[in-house]
């Protein structure tokens, strides 16, 4: 017991130690209050005496003093800086996740939060008070119980983002408490798992706009969109909380940041070719001018190492781009809800910078929605929305693997996910608007497995080495309650994962098993 508690004790000053170096990287810009001009004054005419004429009969010519011109004022910006929050790193403290758990992350196992869980009630059909509990647990799916991660509040709601590896993860921690409540990251990677605030906002809405952050596929640094004066601009930040770096700092709209799948490269979006900078003065500054704040701009990929930044997309986007694989980038223009006449699909090769759109042959669709592609990029699911929607599987040479309504979701209502190696699509729904069971296809929509609910399939997803399939599912027959479910890759077998718990369940995805 004394030797646990020294090491303790050697883990707190090594924590403390860490935690101070964490500040010493560079900090985030405070925005500077706009410098009023000043106005030089306007000296008063210095008058020259007139000179005393003297008794001849021509008198002595008067001079009229030179009037110095007024300075002229400069005219002070249009935008107020807003205040920015300067990264920090405070209120640490462990978390009960095992210590064994990166050793348990070497096979790959299933995210999910549970919250209002009730776990204690000995009858599912007993009435109980609600709770404010959320937690994060991680599941082997061939077997054990879940393991608790992390304890938060039901306010956190989506706001948690778990690394591909999964060993961090960031949250926003919301509990009322303005000396605690902030943005936190989660370092699994100690024998002793720790946590720590380096934001002290409860909002990732920047500006109006909100970006999801995004962790390297190794869970070493975490990029997210911060407010910067006068624009945006892409951080990341250690999961120790460790050297923040503003990666852009162009004075434009940096936002939507998500690395790639290697690692190597940030994909974002960006209005710098519209606006160069909104900072008062500079050069091509779009302060004053009128211009509207930015909803959407163009797709860019940075190189964290160099910051060489390149701009993909000659389209302008309203939403996130997608990772394929860590050499193409998926995208979409256009934007139904904004009244335009079409939503396209597009898919960029970052090595080459060479871009293609998904133009069918014949019968070309205006709106494609909810595209799920292909592992290879070659092929892409969606739902093709008109008077009817119509589901379809289309490859980029633009023909059409099949088409048509053998099933039906509401627009935007579809969830497919492919099998990494591309022979396979699991057909879904989402959030709870999941009409079918257990749907299984080959490309050509030829079904492999088609079941009928319960359990119904929603927001379906391929385990790494696509020998399962993860999804949530209603049972109407237990209160309407969902559970996450496994089947094999061809989706048999289902089996209920999380039968014995209590509460809402979201399945977050897959980490680890690199």
């Amino acid at each position: 017991m004394l030797q646990r508690k020294f090491l303790t004790s050697l883990v707190l000053l090594a924590l403390l130690t860490a935690a101070c170096g964490a500040q010493a990287p560079e900090p985030t810009p405070t925005a500077q209050p706009s410098e009023t001009p000043s106005t030089t004054p306007t000296p008063e005419p210095t008058l020259t005496p007139s000179v005393t004429p003297t008794p001849t009969s021509s008198p002595t010519e008067t001079h009229t003093p030179t009037i110095t011109p007024t300075a002229t004022n400069t005219a002070p910006p249009t935008t107020t800086p807003v205040p920015v929050s300067g990264f920090l790193y405070d209120n640490w403290d462990f978390v009960d996740a095992p210590a064994g758990i990166i050793g348990a992350l070497n096979s790959s196992l299933l995210a999910f939060v549970n919250t209002n869980n009730r776990d204690a009630v000995g009858d599912v059909r007993t009435p109980q008070p609600a709770n404010d509990n959320a937690t994060l647990y991680y599941l082997n799916p061939n077997g054990g119980a879940p393991i608790p991660i992390l304890q938060m509040t039901a306010q956190t709601g989506d706001q948690i983002f778990v690394a591909p590896s999964g060993n961090a993860l960031a949250y926003m921690r919301i509990e009322n408490n303005p000396s605690t409540d902030g943005f936190y990251v989660v370092d699994l990677t100690l024998d002793t798992p720790i946590r720590g605030r380096i934001l002290p906002f409860t909002s990732l809405v920047q500006r109006g706009i909100y970006s999801r952050p995004s962790w390297s596929p190794s869970g070493e640094r975490l990029a997210l969109a911060l407010e910067s004066g006068y624009d945006l601009d892409i951080y990341t930040v250690g999961r120790d909380g460790s050297s923040p770096t503003n990666l852009t700092n162009s004075g434009s709209y940096d936002f939507w940041p998500v690395w790639s799948p290697d690692g190597s490269s940030i994909a974002f979006v960006s209005d710098r070719a519209r606006c160069p900078s909104w900072r008062p003065g500079e050069p091509e500054t779009c302060d004053g001018t009128g211009a509207p704040r930015p909803t959407g701009g163009y797709v860019y990929v940075i190189d964290p190492a160099t910051r060489e930044v390149r701009q993909i997309s000659q389209q302008w986007v309203t939403e996130p781009p997608r990772w394929v694989n860590p050499r193409q980038l998926s995208y979409a223009s256009g934007d139904p809800a904004f009244g335009d006449p079409e939503r396209s699909l597009w898919i960029a090769d970052v090595i080459t910078g060479q871009t293609q759109r998904v133009t069918l042959s014949s019968g070309d669709d205006a709106y494609k929605l909810s595209e799920a592609w292909a592992p290879n990029g070659r092929t892409v699911i969606y739902q093709a929305a008109g008077t009817a929607t119509e589901l379809v599987v289309a490859s980029i040479d633009g023909s059409t693997l099949y088409r048509g309504n053998a099933l039906t979701f509401t627009r935007y209502g579809l969830s497919a996910a492919w099998a990494p190696s591309g022979n396979a699509i699991a057909v879904g729904g989402i959030e709870g608007q999941c009409p079918y069971g257990v749907i299984v296809t080959e490309p050509d929509f030829d079904f492999i497995a088609r079941g009928n609910p319960p359990p119904s399939m929603c927001q379906p997803t391929y385990s790494p080495n696509g020998n399962l399939i993860a999804f949530t599912g209603v049972n109407p027959r237990i209160d309407g309650r969902m559970d996450v479910y496994v089947a094999n890759a061809n989706g048999f077998g289902a089996q209920n994962l999380t039968v014995n718990l209590r509460g809402n369940i979201r399945l977050l995805g897959w980490v680890g098993g690199g």
